[in-house]
């Protein structure tokens, strides 16, 4: 398959505690078994920072030499293009699911290391249909063959049905809580959401903590907890 490229631009500025927290969660992934290859990153609410951990993480993948492919399902709203001043032209998964490309067209290699991605593309009326067709599997199937790792971008699970719909594809779940944001009682709403699809829930992440505020995640950096 000729691979299209792509040229995106992380503008994070360096952050210590979070870089080693994405490390942490990393290797908490690895662990989670062989079998966890296809894995749904969501949040309660919009703005949770769910995308940035999704792309650090995918990041953070390559970087050990498992090949990862970070794809795009909020064809809702997508941040990616934007917010990685992507210049090229390109296709996505709307496309994809609506017939008009094909699994070749929208894979995108990027310029980090072992980091492919398959973007949302155009805006659609209808999501969820697009997303609940069979072709989404055929998809996930064929990528879950190329890939080490397939991380899965929803929308918030707290409005929208995207997330449980995914979810019912893939090997694992993990939700992103901003703290101090999300109540307890939503974040267990949520869990439960993507435990009645049959998804394994691998666990949270506890995002936009401060660290000057709390001592105690000062002391004890670490982003993810396992469910297992």
């Amino acid at each position: 398959m000729i691979m299209q490229d792509v040229f995106m631009i992380n503008s994070r500025k360096p952050d210590y505690f979070y870089e080693e927290a994405i490390k942490t969660l990393r290797t908490n992934i690895q662990f989670s078994g062989a079998d966890i290859k296809t894995i749904v990153v969501t949040s309660c609410f919009p703005n949770e920072g769910k995308s940035d951990v999704t792309f650090q993480l995918a990041f953070e993948i390559g970087k050990i030499g498992k090949k990862v492919l970070l794809l795009d399902a909020d064809i809702r709203k997508s941040e990616y293009v934007n917010r990685y001043q992507v210049r090229e032209r390109i296709n996505g998964l709307s496309q994809y699911l609506s017939g008009q490309k094909k699994e070749a067209d929208i894979i995108y290699r990027t310029n980090y290391e072992n980091l492919d991605i398959i973007f949302a593309g155009p805006v659609a009326p209808n999501p969820a249909e697009l997303l609940e067709q069979d072709s989404f599997g055929v998809l996930l199937r064929s990528l879950r063959e190329k890939y080490d790792y397939v991380l899965i971008d929803t929308p918030p699970i707290g409005s929208l049905t995207d997330a449980a719909i995914v979810s019912k594809q893939c090997d694992g779940a993990m939700l992103v809580i901003e703290s101090e944001t999300v109540s307890r009682h939503m974040a267990l709403k949520a869990k439960e959401h993507l435990e009645k699809s049959g998804c394994r829930m691998l666990g949270a992440v506890l995002n936009k903590v401060d660290f000057k505020k709390d001592k105690y995640y000062s002391k004890h950096s670490y982003y993810y907890k396992n469910d297992k």
